[in-house]
């Protein structure tokens, strides 16, 4: 069956001299593998529709396996993205991480919006670390992965201040802290920010201001978070490390 369907590239693969293998998130059908023949001839309009982080409209003809694209037009190339090679990092990462923990063909209008909302703030802003980890607690809620930080996991008190438990999987209170001796104090405004990562969306969001050294702190546990319970190697992860070292 032929179906139009919007959606960002966010994976692609040689397959063969001419074509490629591309991996699709879109709002219709969540994330789906498609056939793109010849879009790797340079003159090709295949091709440009097929870019990494390019957001076009498809033509495809769905399959239970693998599905073809028949033809596409691009809506927004996102080009301040892929011309900017911090921005880069950004984009580079959230698909991978969209790639690797999302099941096929599962569609989530909410988590599609927040990738859209993402890589718009991405193109448009010159710090995107704070929608990312944003985007980035979302993902794992859909994935069945996320921390609790609403409250504390063991007891259920909601008294701040909080500490941060890798191994335990999310918050803990004071008097529950014994239960892991490496979890990381949490200033009360980093736990609120946990939960606004978790719950509200980007476009709720207006100006997002955190200091330097708790967005570094917020990173570090994302990143030992991720480590623990992702389960699946990030290229781009090391990519983004190197970036923001450079900066």
């Amino acid at each position: 069956m032929l179906e139009k369907i919007d959606g960002f590239i966010i994976k692609e693969q040689d397959y063969g001299e001419t074509n490629k293998i591309v991996t699709i998130f879109s709002k219709k059908l969540g994330k789906f593998n498609c056939l793109a023949r010849g879009a790797k001839k340079p003159r090709s309009r295949m091709a440009a529709v097929t870019q990494p982080f390019v957001f076009s409209r498809f033509f495809v003809y769905v399959n239970s396996g693998l599905s073809t694209i028949r033809q596409g037009e691009v809506l927004d190339s996102f080009r301040p993205v892929r011309e900017d090679i911090f921005k880069t990092a950004y984009a580079s990462f959230i698909a991978e991480l969209t790639d690797k923990l999302l099941d096929a063909k599962q569609p989530d209008g909410f988590l599609f919006t927040q990738y859209y909302e993402t890589m718009e703030w991405i193109a448009e802003n010159k710090d995107g670390r704070i929608p990312v980890m944003m985007y980035e607690m979302k993902l794992y809620r859909k994935a069945g992965i996320a921390p609790i930080v609403n409250h504390c996991l063991h007891c259920g008190s909601k008294e701040r201040p909080f500490f941060f438990s890798v191994a335990n999987g999310g918050l803990l209170c004071g008097q529950c802290k014994h239960m892991d001796q490496d979890a990381v104090f949490l200033p009360d405004n980093l736990s609120k920010l946990l939960y606004i990562f978790s719950e509200v969306s980007l476009e709720q969001v207006g100006s997002i201001s955190v200091k330097e050294q708790n967005i570094k702190l917020l990173r570090k546990i994302l990143d030992a978070y991720y480590d623990q319970y992702g389960g699946f190697y990030l290229k781009s992860r090391r990519f983004l490390k190197q970036m923001e070292k450079l900066e």
